[in-house]
């Protein structure tokens, strides 16, 4: 099981703005703040479950390589405004909230690319 994951991002700034917002949509909130690196997470859980760091050096991770996280989502109307929020704070369509029975079901699910280029999800997996 996993504990927390994080991405390195070139402005964490620009991503705060972004996943403040975004992440919002789906109950997560900023948790815990230290120079270059912003933690969110439910409001019942003490410690973040994604972080935001800045990025040292272009030698780590980065967008473009396969990376895809996907977040928990309450509800379909939550993975609505994920979605609608996401681009309009300036993500990139990369699959619009509906139902996707090729993947494991139930499965409602919305697709975006964040600021930079990493591809992140909600996902709901209850009944309609």
């Amino acid at each position: 099981m996993l504990d927390h994951v994080s991405i390195p991002v070139a402005d964490v700034d620009r991503a705060a703005a972004f996943y403040d917002t975004v992440l919002a949509t789906l109950g997560l909130i900023r948790q815990k703040e230290r120079p270059g690196a912003i933690g969110y997470g439910p409001p019942s859980r003490k410690a973040p479950v994604f972080w935001i760091l800045a990025r040292g050096s272009q030698a780590g991770a980065r967008a473009g390589l396969g990376l895809h996280l996907s977040f928990q989502a309450p509800d379909r109307a939550s993975v609505d405004a994920f979605h609608a929020e996401a681009l309009r704070s300036g993500g990139q369509d990369a699959g619009p909230p509906g139902v996707r029975p090729e993947y494991t079901m139930p499965f409602y699910g919305a697709f975006v690319l964040d600021l930079d280029g990493y591809k992140i999800e909600a996902v709901y997996r209850g009944e309609s």
